[in-house]
């Protein structure tokens, strides 16, 4: 019988690290995005 647990906690940590690489990269690249938006100008109407 062949054992497999290494193999799948490996995947399971890299997979973890990829996910949590992407979302960051997502919220900074959001945040970068959105960052003008906070400048707004002092008559501008707020949502």
């Amino acid at each position: 019988m062949h054992n497999d647990k290494p193999a799948a906690f490996k995947g399971l940590i890299i997979t973890a690290l990829l996910l949590f690489v992407m979302s960051y990269g997502i919220v900074m690249w959001t945040n970068a995005k959105f960052a003008s938006h906070s400048a707004a100008p002092a008559g501008a109407a707020k949502h």
